[in-house]
């Protein structure tokens, strides 16, 4: 249920009490210290967003920027920090740092698939970052972020479909000068950051700046007896970057950039967030269970707690955890690049040469199973690595007597995705896997919580003793009786359907005593993925100055990208290939009923993720081509100087990809079963075909109004965003699944296809940011946005419409987006009052967000959805003269507001082959026991900073 309450405290706190709440910077409001330590209007700021350095109340687009002083006095390090100053992003990460989400407006692309490019772009000093992931880290000294709002395509060198983040480190000044700062915190925080610029000769200047970081972890590991035994989440990391301008004229600037990040950390553990069994009819009408028959055989493979609580029934906001013991999560990354960027003054036009090369690479592995079983894991030759060459060209200048500003470009693009993704199986697996499938899911388990705890107890060769074994053995004849009355019933005689019987149940059996005993360590012993990227572009931006008060402004854009896709996938799992032949034709036997579905089961677990030894033969190659048009065209009107109104349309495009998953190979998407894929038989090459996704187009409606004055000033845009073939990445429990969603305009037929599709989701609202400057010292600023980021009411998965919606979607029709919540609230206060006559300055600093209810989750499960909350971080501190030395005490989410980043179907952890949430109750079926994890926020942090500078 929305809760209203959250807007009406948001609104009353960002709107009418913005001089003693916290509140945003962004947009004209951007510089807190400048504004109040130099009396500049917050207007004026000078941005490059349209590729013009122009004040920000004359660029014609929805942008906020945020300074350095900002990002300074907020705390922010990494731009998933900047959710507390800027109101329509939101960023977040998931299973490693290296997977980040940025979202505008409520529109993103979860980052856990390298396979898909963010709808949010992030360019570095120009230079594109194909992974939102690579902003994750500390980003040293920074001249301002710009975030543009709504499809990009004629500006930048790539394009993006729903907005941009510009980030512009602090260029080497020809002046000596340096900085440096410590800060120490709350987990062990130490954080050091220092840098040094000057000239090196009348015509060039340098600068060099490093950071380091570490911290303990916010998760506790824990053993069976309680202890801690490690910690995971925690921080390790540190970065440089070196910079060269050469200014031999003052036509010619060149500026070289290069800069190394390196993080060796244990990231990312996640906790249980719901582990209940419901029976029922419907979401609403359903008994919880006393018990969870997965949590009985986890527990009993696993460890508890002292207190005799498990990890599947604390809360999860202890911050503790218990995992496989030698499974600790590691993550490990490299991110190094060169840039060249070359200005050139030709007297009636500016020439722009952007060049860089970027080598990323990322090594995350450990438990993958989150639970203290051992059932799966990825190996340490787990990476994903990109090399990605980029070349930007722009030609601009103006013409007819300054009556048009014009922009030619031109941008080319390769990278190589390397993604080595080794998924094993542990040694727990095959147990918990054949007591999975045996205790079934109906409404009641199939066997009592006593046996399914005998679930832990290897096979011995004793039929009096309870083990696993006996088990299936039971099974095996319970099967044998049943059949055998359904073919005595069908009219074969007695001798006949006890063979018939005797052979299927006999089948079966062996199929489950074949499954228990999966060796440890199968799977992927060297199984690697490979998609090269080429990308090119012309763009041209052009300002028509209409007269001296009104501006035309058109940009289009061609993109053509193609992709060509490979994978050699290497697996020792043995058991799935032995037991194909044997089960399927029982599996795609309906007649047989709970003896198909069990060899279905059978099959599904022995080969999850088609991990099988007939992968090893497969040559899997594809390749992608398109080419897209995009554009823009702006209407302002300036009839006074302090006040812009603008109408705007823009059509954004993002390329399709491939979806870099063999959990999904095979699953063309055809079919409304539950669980499309199957594994009744070896995957072939043919199948690469299926990993392919298509492009993502959006068309994008504004008008806005900008008011900036000396002391206050306003900036309101409303929006309409329409995008069609939306690439949405879902993890179902078992594999990630990678859809277009498309909207239809009729009914769907039968089969789940639609012949008439529009636009699937669809970003409508309205954005509110303020500012007031009364004094010289102080500066309050306040945002509200409103954004309705709603699917269509009928939706399929391709843009053709011949695709049906993935049955795990069903509950996408009419909601709202993940990550999409409608209204958010941001407001901040800086207060730099005189202390002495010495020069001697205070600060005072507080900024806030408060944020309304929204689901975490693609699939939209109701276990996943996180209520309203507010995160404030304070600062308070001493500044000698002209700022050259201070101390400040400061706080991160002050009132330790706990909340999730994402939360996930735990893999494997369910009795339903379909990962069933209380949503499917009375669609599906009738039980529902899936369990819950989720990546948490950061709790409270709190410390010391010494910084100084000459």
């Amino acid at each position: 249920m929305r809760r209203p309450s959250i807007f009406a405290s948001a609104s009353l706190a960002a709107l009418l009490c913005a001089l003693t709440a916290p509140a945003l910077a962004q947009d004209a409001p951007a510089a807190a210290d400048a504004v109040t330590d130099t009396g500049e209007n917050a207007g004026d700021i000078i941005v490059t967003a349209t590729r013009r350095a122009s004040p920000l109340s004359d660029v014609p687009i929805a942008v906020s920027a945020v300074t350095s002083a900002s990002m300074q006095n907020s705390g922010a390090n990494d731009i998933r920090q900047l959710n507390q100053l800027a109101p329509s992003l939101l960023v977040s990460s998931t299973g490693s740092e290296a997977n980040g989400t940025a979202r505008i407006r409520g529109i993103g692309t979860v980052g856990d698939n390298p396979g898909l490019e963010s709808s949010v772009s992030v360019f570095i000093d120009g230079v594109y970052r194909s992974r939102t992931g690579a902003g994750l880290t500390d980003l040293g000294e920074i001249e301002r972020v710009e975030v543009l709002r709504g499809p990009q395509g004629t500006l930048f060198g790539r394009n993006s479909s729903a907005g941009l983040l510009n980030i512009v480190s602090k260029s080497p000044s020809f002046t000596l000068g340096g900085s440096g700062e410590i800060s120490y915190g709350n987990y062990d925080y130490w954080r050091a950051a220092a840098r040094i610029t000057g000239p090196i000769s009348k015509t060039i200047a340098a600068s060099i700046e490093g950071v380091y970081s570490k911290r303990d972890g916010f998760l506790k590991i824990v053993d069976a007896s309680g202890n801690q035994t490690g910690d995971t989440n925690d921080r390790n990391r540190y970065f440089i970057r070196g910079q060269l301008l050469f200014e031999p004229t003052s036509e010619l600037s060149v500026r070289i950039i290069g800069d190394y990040t390196n993080r060796d950390e244990s990231c990312c553990g996640a906790v249980y967030i719901d582990t209940g069994e419901e029976t029922g009819t419907s979401p609403t009408n359903y008994t919880q269970s006393a018990t969870n028959r997965i949590v009985t055989i986890l527990s009993a493979l696993g460890t508890k707690f002292p207190n005799g609580a498990t990890p599947y029934t604390q809360d999860p906001y202890n911050r503790a955890i218990s995992i496989t013991p030698g499974r600790n999560y590691v993550s490990d990354l490299k991110d190094w690049g060169l840039s060249g960027e070359i200005n050139y003054d030709m007297g009636g036009a500016k020439l722009t040469s952007i060049t860089a090369y970027r080598d990323y690479k990322s090594a995350d592995y450990g438990d993958y199973d989150y639970s203290t079983a051992d059932l799966l894991y990825r190996d340490p030759n787990t990476y994903r690595q990109f090399k990605t060459f980029t070349q930007e060209l722009r030609l601009q200048g103006s013409a007819f007597a300054d009556k048009l500003d014009w922009l030619i470009g031109g941008y080319y693009a390769h990278e190589d995705l390397t993604l080595r993704d080794n998924i094993r199986f542990g040694a727990d697996y095959g147990r918990f896997a054949a007591c999975r499938l045996m205790a079934g899911a109906g409404n009641t388990s199939n066997l009592p919580a006593a046996n399914l705890a005998l679930c832990a107890a290897p096979i011995d060769a004793n039929p009096l003793t309870p083990d696993i074994g006996n088990l299936i053995a039971g099974t095996q004849a319970n099967l044998n009786a049943g059949l055998t009355q359904a073919f005595l019933n069908a009219g074969l005689p007695l001798a006949t359907a006890q063979a018939q019987a005797g052979a299927i149940s006999g089948g079966l059996g062996g199929g489950l005593r074949a499954l228990t005993n999966i060796p440890s360590g199968s799977g992927d012993t060297d199984s690697r993925y490979f998609q090269k990227s080429e990308n090119w572009a012309l763009f041209t931006h052009n300002i028509v100055h209409l007269t001296d008060k009104i501006d035309l402004t058109i940009g289009l854009r061609y993109t053509h990208e193609r992709k060509r896709f490979s994978a050699a996938l290497n697996n020792n799992n043995a058991t799935c290939a032995a037991l194909q032949p044997q089960l399927a034709g029982i599996a795609t036997n309906a007649q047989l009923g709970s003896a198909a579905q069990l060899a279905q089961g059978i099959l599904t677990l022995a080969c999850l993720g088609n991990a099988s030894t007939s992968l090893n033969s497969l040559n899997l190659q594809n390749t992608y081509s398109d080419g897209k048009l995009s554009g823009t065209g702006v209407l302002s009107y300036k009839p006074v100087p302090s006040l812009m109104v603008y109408g705007s349309y823009s059509r954004g495009y993002k390329a399709g990809g491939y979806n870099l998953d063999r959990f999904e190979l095979g699953n063309t998407g055809i079919g409304t079963a539950i669980s499309p894929i199957t594994y009744f038989s070896p995957r072939t090459n043919a199948d690469a075909a299926s990993l392919l996704f298509g492009p993502e187009t959006v068309n994008a409606f504004e008008v806005g109004l900008k008011v900036n004055k000396r002391q206050w000033g306003v900036n309101i845009a409303a929006f309409l965003q329409e995008f069609s073939n939306f690439q949405l990445n879902t993890f179902n429990g078992t594999s990630f699944v990678v859809q277009n969603i498309q909207g239809c305009k009729t009914t769907l037929a039968a089969n789940g296809t639609c012949s008439d599709t529009k636009a699937g989701l669809t970003s409508k609202g309205v954005e509110l940011e303020a500012y007031i400057a009364p004094t010289r010292y102080f500066h309050a600023t306040a945002g509200v946005t409103y954004a309705k980021t709603r699917f269509a009411g009928t939706l399929v998965g391709s843009a053709d419409g011949q695709t049906p919606l993935d049955p795990a979607l069903f509950l996408l029709p009419g909601s709202d987006n993940s990550n999409a919540p409608r209204w958010v609230a941001t407001a901040s206060v800086t207060w730099t009052p005189p202390l002495n006559s010495a020069g001697w300055t205070g600060l005072v600093y507080v900024d806030n967000r408060i944020t309304d209810d929204y689901n975490t989750g693609s699939d939209l499960y109701p276990e996943k959805r996180q209520d309203g909350y507010v995160v404030t971080n304070a600062r308070i501190g001493i500044r000698g003269p002209d700022q050259k030395w201070g101390i400040e005490l400061w706080g991160q989410n002050i009132f330790n507001s706990n909340y999730t980043q994402v939360a996930f179907n735990s893999p494997l952890q369910s009795s339903s082959p379909n990962n069933q949430s209380t949503a499917q109750l009375g669609r599906f079926g009738t039980m529902s026991n899936q369990l819950f994890s989720a990546y948490l926020a950061e709790p409270r942090t709190y410390g010391i900073t010494v910084r100084g500078k000459f």
